[in-house]
């Protein structure tokens, strides 16, 4: 009788997964550009009053999932400090909370989207959290695809389905041997729904992240799912300091506002944005439906999700939705 092939493996090989504190709901009360902060205070008022009802009405809904109707909702911000710097954290996010304060909002978390791109890693060591996202794609091949296509590593673009052919069938003008392909989503229902997603710009030494690419990271981030050498990613640091600083780099990527919060990262998500962002969004749920997670991580959530009766579903882009106001 033949004896299995005893394997060996060193367990420093594979890290443990640090396990993060969840809530039930991240709740994101916006997203803006540096050009909406210098439209003024007024602004600011305007798009916290208009979100407040929506975002009532997501906190009442995700209690109701509950059998105790006591759900653990923490808030957050995301400041676009990636695209753009024309202002400071010393000037612009007193005012951000001063606003969101008159509208009856707190703002738990404040976050950098640059810290989406590039951020502190663990013993002190830069750590590319795009990148490493990037890498984690795993291409959902469509049907009766040849492999033609190059990968995303490659050219930098993400479809979730397939391309409408590139090369012409028949010489140009010639009309009667042409033909003519159009492209189709992968997991369409009747009709499809192509997109094909940027996630950067320029050469591979100087990327420009695309805002749908970093915004994915940014949900990745929430739902506790990045893991660095099993370690998790971007941990909030408490900001006790009365004064915040001159420049946006003396700013952690994620700052705790709020000492009673709960935790940052969260079984789900929910995001009150703009509806300019409705596109972006979608790009980023392509984004999620093929991004490889490692199962321990995967594993964490579901497991304890189940347990305190909140179950959240096997698919990531599912954890994730959206209300776009109109006014906002």
């Amino acid at each position: 009788m033949n004896q299995p092939t005893p394997v060996f493996r060193e367990t420093s090989a594979e890290p443990p997964t640090e396990s993060v504190p969840y809530s039930h709901l991240s709740l994101e009360l916006g997203h803006l550009y540096m050009e909406d902060f210098t439209e003024g205070a007024d602004r600011l008022r305007q798009h916290f009053a208009t979100a407040r009802p929506w975002a009532d009405a997501v906190r009442t809904s995700t209690a109701a999932r509950l059998a105790n109707g006591r759900a653990r909702i923490s808030t957050c911000f995301l400041i676009d400090d990636y695209f753009s710097r024309q202002s400071t954290p010393a000037r612009l996010i007193p005012p951000l909370l001063g606003a969101a304060a008159d509208a009856g909002l707190t703002i738990d978390y404040l976050a950098r989207e640059s810290g989406c791109a590039v951020a502190p890693g663990t013993d002190r060591a830069e750590l590319r959290l795009a990148e490493s996202v990037l890498h984690r794609l795993v291409e959902s091949p469509p049907p009766g695809s040849s492999g033609f296509r190059p990968p995303v590593s490659r050219t930098g673009w993400l479809s979730n389905g397939r391309r409408a052919p590139a090369q012409r069938t028949s010489a140009a003008l010639d009309s009667a041997g042409a033909t003519w392909q159009p492209p189709s989503e992968t997991t369409a229902r009747g009709h499809s729904v192509f997109m094909d997603v940027e996630l950067w710009s320029g050469p591979e030494e100087q990327r420009t992240w695309s805002c749908a690419f970093l915004a994915s990271v940014w949900q990745l981030v929430r739902l506790g799912l990045l893991r660095d050498n099993g370690r998790a990613v971007l941990a909030p640091t408490p900001w006790d300091d009365k004064e915040f600083p001159t420049e946006w780099d003396e700013l952690p990527p994620v700052v705790r506002l709020n000492p009673q919060a709960e935790p940052f990262t969260a079984y789900s998500t929910s995001s009150v944005l703009p509806t300019r962002f409705l596109p972006v969004e979608h790009a980023v749920r392509v984004v999620l439906e093929q991004v490889h997670v490692e199962a321990g991580t995967l594993a964490q959530a579901l497991e304890r999700s189940a347990k305190e009766g909140f179950p959240v579903p096997a698919d990531i882009a599912d954890r994730t939705s959206y209300v776009f106001p109109p006014g906002l």
